[in-house]
């Protein structure tokens, strides 16, 4: 069998950092995970060809080379992945299909002619696919009932990749994780109990990067890093040595619950072990709309607290905000702007809450009558207004995302964050902490980055080059990791006049008119970062 895998295009996201990867000379974030496990998970006679079409597009001779087209998608990546299940229908080809996507909408994936629906998680349903394929089976819908062990996952092919075209490489631990978050559909894809690969295995796969030259970053994308916090502080025990045996040719970045701000002593292995930064899901300050969403873990110490509790351990905090909970006051999008500025977090996600398909929310909304007819398009859509009927006016929901958004990112707010959000991290004696770029490149991002921020804004120059000489003095450790994050604003200065333009094509332009700021939240226009 010839079987070309491919990765859908991301559209221009919040996590896209489009400028940000252009001026550092690679392509796309972090690689696939899941269908490079796939892949391991396909005969070994099979003949594979894949390609990530976020770093290249696929030749037009690997569509006639191939016999079966296999897609891996999540919901975001929506429009490449019909237009690719359709061109493979129309050249006669066979097409199976998995991800997070199809296995949330898998009605989406049949209408656009998918052949063979490989859903759920692949250690279970590949080994179901294949045999009915050595069946002659033409089509086929495969589904889990329960959840494999992955202790008995597959090596990632790690081997199939373009590895200098991405900033990160990626590793998986865990899947799952303990909360009950009513939005979240992490818990119905992967369930509450976390299921964690043995220590060897995940040391395997560091090994194997190792082995094929991959020096710098790796995200470890479990959805909640320390759901499991005894096998968590396990690993970490055995990871440390490794680490320390190999001089420290990686370091970390992970996604956790806010409750890591609890563990002390797992912070303090996290440091030893490499990691210099951590996403946590927030959402929002406002406790009445924490316990209504059922994200108790985040109302049982102060949130403010509890992210230079992080901090002080020596993480970067990157972080979640929501704005659209039911019962949520006006002004939220005021109050989660003076949050990110007492806490200082550099990089705030913000966006607008959408009720996901076979979530708790998804279900309550559709019992209530309040989900809209065209619910499933909308969800996964990061510049969409809500897809069901708030309790507030949408129009007050979304004026206040575009405004929210468009002063935490006003330029000289951006970084004055960085600023001081980079002092109070405590320096990690055992690695680097910043997302790593070979010096050749380096010295590409930062020239670059002089050029635009040091030298071409005016209105930008003078506070470039104070703050620059304040982290040489008091953080010089940290200057590599404030100057990325600098660098980085060249993408969130565009990425909020686009999210400004899509708000408005919904609202019309006359509901994002300014509305008076909350004290101490600048209004300052900003310097738009489109132009070279």
């Amino acid at each position: 069998m010839n079987a070309l895998l491919l990765y859908p295009l991301f559209p221009k996201t919040f996590w896209s950092f489009d400028r940000f990867l252009a001026m550092a000379g690679v392509k796309a974030f972090i690689p696939p995970l899941g269908i490079l496990t796939v892949a391991s998970l396909l005969p070994p006679a099979w003949n594979l060809r894949f390609h990530d079409r976020n770093v290249a597009e696929e030749p037009e001779d690997d569509w006639h080379w191939c016999d079966l087209v296999i897609i891996s998608a999540m919901l975001v990546q929506r429009e490449d992945f019909d237009q690719l299940i359709r061109k493979a229908v129309a050249m006669g080809k066979k097409v199976a299909v998995g991800g997070p996507y199809p296995t949330s909408l898998p009605d989406h994936a049949l209408q656009s002619g998918a052949h063979y629906l490989i859903l759920d998680e692949g250690e279970i349903t590949v080994p179901a696919f294949l045999e009915a394929l050595s069946n002659g089976a033409p089509t086929g819908v495969f589904r889990a009932d329960q959840k494999p062990d992955v202790s008995l996952s597959p090596r990632p092919r790690y081997d199939l990749l373009q590895r200098d075209a991405y900033l990160m490489m990626a590793v998986q631990f865990s899947r799952g994780c303990p909360f009950n978050c009513e939005f979240c559909d992490i818990i119905n894809l992967y369930g509450r109990k976390p299921r964690t690969k043995q220590n060897h295995q995940l040391l395997g796969e560091l090994q194997t990067l190792y082995d094929l030259g991959w020096r710098g970053s790796i995200f470890m994308v479990d959805d909640n890093f320390i759901g499991n916090q005894h096998n968590v502080k396990r690993l970490l025990r055995d990871l440390i040595p490794w680490m320390q045996e190999h001089r420290y040719p990686f370091n970390f970045l992970t996604e956790a619950s806010v409750n890591l701000a609890e563990q002390p002593d797992l912070l303090e292995l996290m440091a030893q072990a490499g990691f210099f930064g951590v996403f946590l899901g927030i959402e929002t300050p406002d406790q009445d709309s924490l316990a209504i969403t059922r994200k108790q873990q985040n109302t049982r110490h102060p949130l403010v607290e509890a992210c230079r509790t992080i901090n002080a351990a020596g993480l970067i905090i990157y972080a979640g905000f929501i704005l659209g909970f039911d019962g949520e006051r006006s002004g939220a999008g005021e109050r989660i702007e003076a949050f990110i500025a007492e806490t200082t977090i550099p990089q705030p996600m913000l966006g607008i809450l959408q009720a996901l398909p076979n979530t708790a929310l998804w279900t309550r909304l559709k019992q209530e009558g309040r989900l809209l007819p065209e619910a499933d398009i909308l969800c996964g859509d990061q510049n969409a207004l809500m897809n069901f009927v708030p309790t507030r006016p949408a129009q007050e929901i979304g004026r206040e995302y575009v405004q929210a958004l468009w002063r935490m990112y006003e330029p000289a707010t951006y970084l004055e964050r960085c600023l001081h959000h980079c002092l109070a991290i405590t320096p990690n004696p055992h690695c680097a902490q910043q997302m790593h770029v070979p010096p050749a490149r380096a010295l590409r991002l930062l020239a670059l980055l002089i050029w635009r921020q040091g030298v071409r804004r005016p209105s930008l120059c003078g506070q470039f080059w104070r703050q620059l000489l304040q982290m040489a003095r008091q953080q010089p450790r940290l200057l590599a990791l404030y100057l990325g994050l600098c660098a980085a604003g060249e993408h969130f200065w565009e990425y909020r006049q686009l999210a400004r333009e899509r708000i408005g094509d919904q609202l019309g332009q006359d509901a994002l008119v300014p509305s008076p700021p909350a004290p101490g939240i600048s209004t300052r226009e900003p310097v738009l970062a489109g132009a070279d």
